[in-house]
């Protein structure tokens, strides 16, 4: 696995653009016919993608884990943006469609990944965090999701939007793991506004469905000293807890939201006024 080391907000003023883009940017994890994975030290989170073609793709263990198999400590969430496909944890078969989110809980033993059709492979995106205590694996399609979605946001403020939880509290239970997705209304292209921050949970986004020709500008760093990464479709951006994580694309999008760390409250942030922002 690629090692990502993140810098903190002290380094971070200094950096050049590459220097930004290798610390906190993950690009090319969605690989045909491969399972792509990078270790973080922060909250020391795995994360990556698995695009299943014309073969089944299993989920090893690395040597950077120190374990028997990949899930001995750790709980994974899956979420397809793909064509349709299926994950096979311990025997039992899940099928998850574009928008449905697996969890698979700590203990598993074995996980594998296939595509309905090698044209138009499934693509799971993959995020895991260590966990304490074992939860049941579950599934959640996007059917299901689409009844309890928070809509968010105005057209006049260009973000327009809902929000779809997947992992958390009040849906599927797990160890310290957090994971949804928001998707923008047609027309909108800011997500995250007003911005925050929450020292107690790092967080990672995944953008998908962006246009090829398009892009989308991700906001980090502390209020009053932002800078921007310019982001194409499927690329994974880890968020420290001192930085806040919004952006705005040339044209609408999606992206997944998920993080890991001293509590799993949803609401649990630190605003920041939009005319404080630097």
């Amino acid at each position: 696995m690629k090692l990502m080391q993140m810098a903190d907000a002290v380094r971070y003023p200094r950096m050049t653009t590459a220097e930004l883009r290798e610390t906190f940017l993950l690009e090319e994890a969605f690989v045909p016919g491969a399972i792509t994975l990078a270790y973080v030290d922060l909250d020391r989170a795995v994360l990556g993608g698995a695009v299943p073609t014309d073969k089944t793709l299993m989920l090893e263990t690395y040597p950077e884990l120190r374990a028997e198999y990949f899930c001995e400590r750790r709980e994974l969430g899956v979420f397809n943006v793909g064509g349709e496909g299926t994950v096979t944890v311990d025997g039992t078969a899940y099928e998850l469609g574009k928008l449905s989110c697996l969890y698979v809980g700590r203990g598993s033993k074995s996980v594998t990944f296939a595509s309905k059709d090698a044209s138009a492979p499934a693509a799971f995106y993959l995020l895991s965090y260590p966990a304490h205590t074992e939860y049941p694996t579950k599934m959640v399609t996007f059917a299901e999701l689409e009844a309890g979605a928070v809509h968010l946001g105005s057209e006049e403020t260009c973000n327009k939007r809902s929000i779809y939880k997947a992992i958390f509290l009040d849906g599927i239970k797990s160890c310290q793991l957090v994971m949804g997705f928001t998707l923008l209304a047609p027309g909108s292209n800011w997500n995250t506004m007003p911005p925050h921050t929450h020292m107690r949970r790092s967080e990672v986004y995944f953008y998908f469905d962006v246009d090829a020709a398009q892009r989308v500008m991700h906001l980090m760093g502390p209020a009053d000293e932002t800078r921007h990464l310019v982001l194409s479709d499927r690329s994974i951006v880890v968020s420290p807890g001192w930085s806040i994580h919004a952006g705005v694309g040339t044209k609408s999008y999606g992206f997944c939201w998920g993080m890991g760390g001293e509590n799993q409250r949803y609401d649990d942030m630190d605003p920041v006024a939009i005319a404080d922002l630097k």
